[in-house]
């Protein structure tokens, strides 16, 4: 249940279509769904702003079709599916019961059911990756802020070892909103983007690098202790929070 559909119902009340019982029924049955190895969050919209986001991983073809059919039948006019492997989004796609077809996204393993809303942020996201094999973390971080009604900026391989290539795209990165720094390795470049701007930086390290990287938690250590203010950092491979938490920080209105 979103605001306005809550917001209808007080309007009913209101106007006397309905009783404040009824009212209260509707709002009480809204909450959450038990489906049995799921209790889905209808609600988190209306405390949010944005629906539950389905996990795909670990769960199988049959438990992600029916996560989704429980969330068509609650009126949920966008879903999103992150870690969603290419066998289980064919299987999720002949068996879901809409006329809305399932996109997948192979390189970022995300599904988005439903018509990607327009973007009405305040200004642009910027995703920028230190090399091509961070590629599926950033473009699940960039596909999930397009989702939320972003205007997203790719800049992929501008990384430390080429720094020349990170400079000629300056005026993307100053004209940023909210920058997406994402890097494996040892993580320099959300240090590096995060000392050049005036705007959040949200660092993302990956599992990617060689055997003294320790699949990624080199590149974290390396964020977290970096020296330039205003960098904040997600979990290793984490692309859905960072581009869901850049989505926030571009629609607080207080920003503009």
């Amino acid at each position: 249940m979103n605001k306005q559909e809550t917001l209808a119902i007080l309007k009913k009340i209101q106007a006397g279509a309905i009783t404040p019982e009824e009212a209260l029924l509707n709002l009480c049955t809204g909450p959450f769904e038990d489906i049995g190895y799921a209790n889905l969050d209808h609600h988190r919209e209306l405390r949010q702003g944005v629906p539950e986001v389905i996990y795909g991983e670990g769960k199988t073809p049959e438990q992600i079709t029916g996560i989704v059919n429980a969330m068509i039948d609650k009126e949920q006019r966008l879903i999103l599916i992150t870690r969603l492997s290419a066998g289980a989004a064919k299987a999720v796609t002949e068996m879901v019961k809409t006329t809305e077809p399932l996109q997948y996204h192979q390189t970022a393993r995300l599904g988005i059911i439903g018509e990607v809303q327009k973007p009405d942020g305040i200004g642009k996201i910027v995703v920028a990756t230190g090399g091509t094999s961070d590629m599926p973390v950033a473009e699940e971080a960039s596909l999930t802020a397009e989702v939320l009604g972003n205007e997203v900026v790719r800049l992929y391989d501008v990384g430390v070892a080429g720094i020349h290539r990170l400079f000629s795209r300056l005026p993307d990165i100053m004209d940023a909103q909210v920058i997406i720094s994402i890097a494996g390795m040892e993580g320099a470049l959300t240090s590096v983007i995060g000392g050049l701007v005036d705007c959040p930086v949200i660092g993302v390290p990956t599992s990617i690098g060689y055997g003294a990287s320790f699949n990624g938690i080199a590149a974290l250590l390396s964020m977290l202790n970096s020296c330039a203010s205003g960098v904040s950092v997600v979990n290793i491979d984490n692309g859905f929070g960072a581009g869901y938490l850049a989505s926030m920080i571009n629609h607080k209105k207080e920003n503009r």
